[in-house]
């Protein structure tokens, strides 16, 4: 079995140094330049105008201050500038002086009770959001960075501003020196998808390892979300409308291909070296829900060699608007970017989406960069060792194969020593496969130690 590495590196858009730096301190700076403005202003201006009274919009304006305690700080300056001011117009002795000083008191008081409201509703707010994420990586799980031979970054996001999950999903399972895609988009978006996004992704999760071919992992797809939706058609009006778009991915290890199944899904883009092209997909299948008893599932294959990279995307990416109205051009922009790296791809196409929609999109988005970088058949020039009529020296051993070849002559050894042929043959291509032997070249030693024999 082919190592994976289980921690992917997480895509994400960084907010520059600049803005986060204003957001932070902008509402200390507008108090503070309120505060100096009034203070010459009622310094400068004729005695009897009296500027005293403008002071309360100083606490007023740290509202949205990171801490409490610039709200207080600059409440005890704008005091003391009212006071300063009140003198200056002559008003030491007058009532209106303490009444300014109340005025101020008064808003900050009022600008407190209303930060620990807002306080509140950020922490319950940040709870929502933490129960959100837990739940996405249940559902979504990460994609891992490396399977076999291939690279994968992938990336989601909701059109719930508040959620972290919704109607777009993905998943990938690795299964006997094959890997498997699955992404999709549940009709609906936001917190109302979830529940057949969930019911999808776990039929595949579970068909990817039991069925051999990919149309019979379709068909298992198809089955499944009927049966899923058939449990709400008593109970919700709509459940004969609910269906979901999806494309099933196929990548053998050791052919330079990759094989697709459609089901009413936008069609994968490739980038090779020769160019950027959308995969034409000749018989598209109805969506998961609508494929009645034959739904005709046909496997497209196309050619994919290492160096090519595959995106797998939701109508999100495509169906995005500017204010003009203009769609996103999706292949456009992708054909300019830097394929050679999956996450900057991913990245690319994110930050280069929120442009182009000004700042919101309003669908959920998935998107799922795969690229090849090489195959695991055996090259012409080195054939996968055969064995001989004479055990291999530890040297040769060592020189061939590694460790490998080494556990291939214990086992070898073993089945030598079985009374019954036929089970040494069936238990020694069973260990061999255990040991993450490929099948060509276990049969191959199979086929070599029958010959000895």
């Amino acid at each position: 079995m082919t190592s994976i590495d289980p921690e992917p590196v997480p895509v994400m858009i960084s907010q520059s140094p600049l803005k986060a730096w204003l957001r932070r301190h902008a509402s200390p700076l507008v108090a503070s330049a309120t505060l100096v403005t009034i203070t010459l202003a009622g310094l400068l201006i004729p005695e009897d105008i009296h500027f005293g009274s403008l002071f309360v919009a100083v606490p007023a304006l740290t509202a949205v201050a990171p801490h409490a305690r610039v709200t207080l700080c600059m409440t005890g300056l704008a005091c003391v500038g009212s006071v300063a001011v009140d003198i200056r117009d002559g008003l030491a002795r007058s009532s209106i002086l303490p009444i300014h000083v109340l005025d101020v008191l008064v808003i900050c008081g009022l600008v407190l009770v209303l930060r620990r409201i807002r306080d509140m509703d950020h922490q319950t707010l940040a709870a929502i959001r933490a129960v959100s994420e837990t739940a996405q990586r249940a559902l979504l799980r990460p994609l891992p960075c490396r399977v076999g031979c291939l690279r994968i970054a992938a990336a989601y996001r909701s059109a719930d501003a508040h959620a972290r999950i919704g109607g777009d999903i993905y998943a990938a399972e690795r299964v006997d020196g094959t890997v498997r895609f699955l992404i999709g988009d549940v009709r609906g978006k936001g917190l109302a998808a979830v529940d057949d996004a969930a019911a999808v992704l776990g039929s595949f999760r579970e068909s990817a390892h039991r069925d051999a071919t990919l149309d019979k992992l379709a068909r298992s797809l198809e089955t499944s979300v009927q049966r899923h939706l058939a449990q709400y058609a008593d109970c919700e009006g709509d459940a004969s409308e609910r269906f979901i778009t999806a494309l099933v991915v196929e990548v053998p290890d050791d052919t330079t291909e990759v094989r697709v199944i459609s089901c009413g899904h936008p069609n994968p883009m490739m980038s090779r070296r020769t160019g950027t092209c959308l995969l034409d997909l000749a018989q598209p299948a109805p969506p998961l829900g609508l494929g009645g008893p034959d739904p005709g599932y046909r496997v497209d294959t196309f050619r994919y060699d290492p160096g090519d990279t595959l995106l797998l995307y939701t109508d999100g990416l495509i169906e995005a608007r500017d204010a003009s109205g203009t769609f996103y051009p999706a292949l456009d922009r992708f054909a300019t970017l830097d394929t050679d790296e999956p996450h900057s791809v991913i990245t690319g196409l994110l930050t280069d989406l929120t442009a182009h929609a000004g700042g919101e999109v309003r669908d959920d988005v998935a998107l799922v960069a795969v690229q090849r970088r090489c195959t695991s058949a055996p090259s012409p020039s080195h054939p996968p060792p055969v064995a001989s009529a004479h055990p291999p020296t530890r040297e040769m051993t060592s020189r061939r194969c590694g460790d490998r070849a080494q556990q291939t002559e214990s086992l070898q050894g073993d089945a030598v020593s079985n009374a019954a042929e036929a089970n040494a043959r069936l238990r020694l291509f069973a260990l061999l496969k255990a040991q993450g032997v490929p099948a060509d070249e276990a049969d191959d030693l199979v086929a070599a130690l029958a010959a000895e024999q």
